[in-house]
């Protein structure tokens, strides 16, 4: 006889679950809370002109938005990290400014708390105290980690994988995350980083990616890239991704913009959308794969707003909005921050949750890395809650490699940090390279990641 005992609640079994999930309705944070928006309207603020206008850009204007919100205790550790570590220049929109401290108590000091500690400041306006105090950069650590422009074919296009291709159409964003991957190109010149500049000019380098493309038929994905491609000028921009339409060999056409997370109404614009809705009409007259992929870190960012824009685009014709974030320590990197923005973006916004990203090796961003052995407990975390479909996978873009899975490498030394990897195709400046395929690559764990004895390798090797 088979014993029968009481089945538990629907209230025991999730507590009985490692992560619970709870559907959150998406709210807009009240702008008004900084004294500098007081009296900003709704209009106003899904303005895309005033947006850009009010940018925060230097510590003035800080100061004139947060008031007497953020003590000098604040001010101070940003300007050591201005002087001695920073890789991009400040540029917050005021959208994604909203989204930090949301339910911080306004006084000073309990304000100025919540926001050193917000996810979000952490990455689009770090601190001194953010980094790494003993390891702020990796030994191996470079300005193009990935060494995406060695693999320019034309200035801005990266040739890098066989099938694929990354235009990069502008060095600009409405907005400057602290960990951007493209910090030698991208943005302001900080007093550490000389930046680089692109030198054709804009519709002379549009042309020949176009010519490249039109006699380069094995390329069948062209990822329109930046930068972002909300600050090219739409008529521009339409008039590109026309020129991509026409090419028979393109099959997808990706468009990255962080914006649409961080300036949502850049794509609620009409000039905007009924071009977006012009270019989607001849995608799909075509047969060819149109989507946006943004880049959202933290569910606090995603907003009424956000997914008012990503809807948009998807009715008006784009197959697929999906996020492709970046993994890193103090944002999102624990399973439940990760599953919270996975439900954010799927059930609410509906963006697809796509890539996260391990971070890029660049100068300063060792707080923010995290190992390859932690990025696969945080795959195998999140695995079982979200549909097959919308689980993102944890990937680590290995420099001459490309994205990997997390758990596709070949050997991984833990005591030193250094896994190695493998690859099955080459780029475009191994074509006479007979060993490429053969060869492994090495990528690096941040050190403060290891045990005493791995620390100490590190420290006699600098």
């Amino acid at each position: 006889m088979t014993a029968l005992h009481d089945a538990p609640t629907a209230l025991e079994r999730l507590d009985r679950q490692p992560y619970t999930y709870v559907r959150r309705e998406l709210v807009e944070p009240d702008w008004r809370r900084f004294p500098g928006w007081s009296h900003v309207t709704e209009a106003q603020w899904r303005d895309a002109q005033w947006q850009r206008v009010n940018c925060v850009k230097n510590v003035k204007q800080l100061r004139k938005v947060a008031g007497d919100l953020l003590t000098d205790r604040f001010y101070d550790d940003l300007a050591k990290d201005m002087d001695a570590f920073a890789t991009m220049s400040m540029l917050i929109p005021p959208q994604m400014f909203n989204t930090m401290a949301v339910d911080a108590e306004l006084s000073p000091d309990a304000f100025t708390e919540a926001f050193l500690n917000d996810p979000v400041r952490r990455y689009m306006l770090p601190v001194s105290s953010d980094r790494d105090p003993k390891w702020p950069s990796h030994p191996h650590s470079q300005r193009d980690s990935l060494h995406e422009a060695e693999m320019w074919v034309v200035e801005g296009l990266t040739h890098r994988y066989p099938t694929k291709v990354l235009a990069e159409m502008v060095s600009t964003c409405p907005q400057y995350c602290g960990h951007c991957t493209r910090m030698d190109l991208v943005g302001n010149s900080t007093p550490l980083i000389d930046k680089h500049k692109l030198s054709l000019k804009p519709v002379d380098r549009q042309d020949q990616m176009i010519e490249y493309l039109k006699k380069t038929p094995g390329v069948r994905d062209v990822v329109v890239s930046g930068g972002d491609v909300a600050n090219v000028p739409w008529p521009q921009l339409e008039s590109f991704l026309m020129r991509l339409l026409d090419i028979e060999t393109v099959r997808d056409i990706r468009l990255a913009t962080k914006a649409l997370a961080g300036l949502p109404q850049h794509w609620l614009q009409p000039r905007v959308v009924e071009g977006l809705e012009r270019v989607a009409r001849t995608a799909s007259r075509r047969g060819v794969n149109l989507a946006i992929h943004t880049h959202v870190n933290h569910a606090q960012s995603v907003t009424p707003l956000v997914a008012e824009a990503a809807r948009t685009a998807l009715e008006v014709g784009v197959r697929d909005v999906r996020n492709q974030g970046v993994l890193m320590k103090g944002v999102n990197a624990t399973s439940d921050d990760l599953l919270d923005l996975c439900f954010a973006l799927q059930g609410e916004a509906n963006i697809l949750p796509y890539y996260f990203y391990m971070c890029d090796m660049i100068p300063n961003a060792e707080h923010w890395r995290v190992s390859v052995w932690e990025a696969q407990e945080l795959q195998h975390a999140i695995m079982g809650y979200l549909p097959g479909y919308a689980t993102p996978r944890i990937v680590c873009d290995v420099p001459y490699v490309g994205k990997r899975w997390v758990h596709q490498l070949a050997e991984y030394d833990r005591e030193l940090g250094i896994s190695y990897w493998t690859k099955n195709y080459r780029t475009g400046i191994e074509l006479e390279d007979p060993e490429a395929l053969d060869r492994r690559y090495p990528y690096y764990d941040p050190i403060s990641t290891l045990g005493a004895a791995g620390q100490k390798w590190w420290a006699d090797q600098t």
